[in-house]
């Protein structure tokens, strides 16, 4: 043991000394000697890239080397590890990518990256026998992309469901505890942190299908398909349905949801009823917690912190770790990237929206007349979909013709979403429809 801790510190090269990249360097400086005794060797920054030089060298102390080159550090012939936290689907590809034909390993927490461009990636990997390695790229105080890959490599993984973004997660549970609408939550959340001044890409989705998809592909041993289409953020949801979800029992979560079913793979990503007495419905504020279903350990549950400088340098630096104990290992006899040997991978189809069944949340603002209910229930029953349970509430506004308005509440069982949209298009021409009817799917996760 003596002989091996006395080996020469593995040299590292870090793309990047922002958030993550700082909170990696000062954790790793922090814990080097248990890093050390876990890993079987030192492990150490050798170079750090970076743009502004004179932030970096605050950062960092006087004894590290730095560049504004990135592609110096790729190319350095002491460097065997390199750490990319840029972020980002251009420069940060031609670095990785680079830096694997020249015989490196990477360490990522980039799921746009993995997610768009994730096969090109690990199959230059393979090519080359050097490992990638993506923690931090899901989830990131979460080890859930090795529970995936080896804690239940026993199992076949019939689903995960997650909550899989911490600000869209912030955002709903304020708007629950404080019926407040979206708009007036967005903006405490941006003056608190918790999103950006631009924050589409966490509030339309995005990023959670990002990790939805790279999820999928480890549970599922598919290749990394990236599906837009499946995506649907928070930002058209009402305080209103939030309030009458609770009311009936449930809370709104948006939720990354990869399935197995008999046709193919359902991965999608959209504000989902949740059964309060769930656990997962109970992840509040900014936390993530993600729930797998497989048929040997059967429900498991992952609970954490789904952002920040140091919990996603935890990520990182267990990668770290991995790649220094295996990485003079024969390539063959390492963890495969995406769990399942590449010559076996799975060519089970990602199923169209349409294809997906779940169940159905519906709001109808309606005319509060003698049968509307009747009407609506009878194009449901014509499209095969059966109610679960109805809510008609009181009359509650009076328009500029003195007539009556009232929302109608319907819960469904499950169905084919293609049924569910042509019942949806012919409902909303019924006049007594008044507005859009709002749909937000249900699932029981049990």
């Amino acid at each position: 043991m003596s002989n091996k801790l006395s080996l020469k510190p593995i040299q590292v090269g870090l793309l990047g000394i922002g958030t993550v990249g700082g909170g990696t360097f000062r954790v790793l400086e922090r814990n080097q000697e248990e890093i050390k005794r876990r890993a079987g060797r030192g492990i150490e920054i050798g170079i750090v890239a970076a743009r502004d030089l004179v932030r970096a060298r605050s950062m960092v102390g006087p004894e590290t080397r730095l560049t504004v080159d990135p592609m110096e550090v790729v190319n350095h012939p002491d460097i065997e590890i390199v750490v990319e936290v840029i972020g980002g689907t251009t420069l940060a590809k031609d670095l990785v990518m680079r830096a694997i034909a020249n015989g490196k390993h990477v360490v990522t927490a980039n799921k746009a990256l993995l997610a768009e461009h994730g096969n090109e990636v690990f199959a230059a990997a393979q090519k080359h026998g050097v490992m990638v390695a993506f923690e931090g790229a899901v989830a990131v105080s979460i080890p859930i992309i090795k529970a995936l890959r080896e804690g239940l490599s026993g199992n076949r993984i019939e689903w995960v469901a997650g909550i899989i973004n911490g600000t869209t997660n912030f955002i709903l549970s304020e708007m629950r505890d404080k019926g407040l609408g979206f708009d007036t939550v967005l903006a405490q959340a941006q003056a608190l942190g918790y999103a950006e001044a631009d924050p589409s890409f966490d509030i339309e989705g995005f990023d959670a299908a990002h990790k939805a998809t790279i999820l999928a592909s480890v549970a599922f041993g598919i290749p990394i398909q990236f599906k837009p289409d499946h995506v649907e953020g928070i930002t058209q949801l009402a305080a209103a349905d939030i309030t009458y979800a609770f009311q009936m029992g449930y809370r709104i979560k948006l939720l990354g949801i990869a399935k197995r079913t008999s046709q193919g793979i359902e991965l999608r990503v959209h504000p989902t009823l949740i059964p309060s007495k769930r656990l997962l419905a109970n992840v509040e504020g900014s936390m993530n917690g993600i729930m797998v279903k497989s048929d040997a350990a059967g429900i498991t549950m992952y609970y954490g912190a789904g952002a920040g400088s140091e919990q996603t340098a935890s990520a990182v630096i267990a990668d770290l770790v991995d790649v220094a104990r295996l990485h003079t290992a024969d390539a063959a006899q390492r963890v495969p990237h995406l769990a399942f040997q590449p010559d076996a991978m799975s060519s089970e189809p990602v199923l169209p929206m349409s294809a997906v069944v779940t169940s159905y949340y519906l709001r109808l603002r309606v005319a509060d007349q003698a049968g509307v209910l009747a009407k609506v229930a009878g194009i449901l029953a014509e499209c095969d979909i059966s109610i679960d349970a109805v809510i008609q509430r009181e009359a509650d506004e009076i328009d500029s013709d003195n007539a009556a308005q009232t929302d109608l509440i319907i819960l469904t069982h499950d169905c084919v979403e293609s049924r569910m949209d042509a019942a949806l298009s012919r409902m909303q021409t019924l006049p007594t429809v008044l507005q859009k009817i709002v749909r937000i799917r249900k699932e029981e996760l049990a």
